[in-house]
């Protein structure tokens, strides 16, 4: 389990830079994410949400800055280990064309019947399900499936790339309890959203991207207040990277 006590953000990044051929996908992005909150990562389309997430675990690197984890730079932690306390979960559920089991024990070599059974009670899925294929699973069940699968390695943090898109509205809400619950319990998360009412529900902390620049970082109320993004606050109707 997460250590409650650790002091201290869980990720901090200092002037981080991201460049795609002749664009600046991250312009000198400079934020924190609190220990046991949930932060999100909001911005229109194509602001580098998504790349953002992706650096927080080297699944790119950075072209200028860099990324902390626990006040240590993430260049220097051997990705795997990285990988497994900086969990990610993808907005489309990425499942072995397997059973439940066989995609936990993926994850947790060794792994024995209770703590596979734990990892579904953690999800809030019943033990009977480890021996459902895949296919057989609705599009919540598959999603918390892939969480579980994440949790089951005892993350510190876990990354959510927009977990909720491609669920109807009880499974969301239900998935956003989920979460909240994981982070009452001492997980900290990050949280990729175009959605503006979930990120009011949902976090604790904000950090908005506008051109690849960090434009706010703060509670989610603290928006209210700003007339330079006002554009922004009236929404979007698509999801961006």
């Amino acid at each position: 389990m997460p250590e409650m006590s650790d002091p201290g953000p869980a990720l901090e990044f200092e002037n981080v830079g991201l460049r795609r051929g002749d664009i600046d996908v991250l312009d000198s992005v400079t934020g924190i994410v609190p220990g046991h909150e949930v932060t999100a990562i909001a911005g229109p389309s194509g602001v580098g949400k998504t790349s953002l997430l992706r650096l927080c675990n080297r699944l790119d690197v950075p072209d200028r800055g860099r990324i902390l984890y626990r006040g240590r730079d993430v260049a220097e932690i051997d990705p795997l280990e990285l990988r497994r306390r900086i969990g990610m979960v993808f907005q489309t559920p990425r499942l072995l064309p397997e059973t439940v089991r066989d995609n936990l024990v993926l994850a947790s070599l060794g792994a024995g019947q209770a703590a596979l059974e734990d990892a579904l009670a953690r999800v809030g899925l019943a033990p009977d399900l480890l021996d459902r294929p895949y296919d057989r699973l609705s599009g919540g069940e598959a999603q918390r499936v892939c969480l579980a699968r994440t949790l089951i390695t005892e993350p510190d943090v876990l990354l959510a790339d927009e977990p909720t898109s491609a669920l109807d509205p009880t499974p969301r809400l239900a998935f956003e309890r989920l979460t909240r619950s994981l982070v009452e319990d001492g997980l900290t998360i990050v949280w990729v959203t175009h959605d503006l009412e979930q990120m009011r529900r949902l976090a604790d902390h904000v950090l908005v991207l506008i051109g690849g620049r960090a434009r706010y970082e703060g509670p989610p109320e603290g928006l209210d207040d700003r007339s330079d993004l006002a554009d922004f606050m009236k929404g979007e109707p698509d999801a961006g990277s």
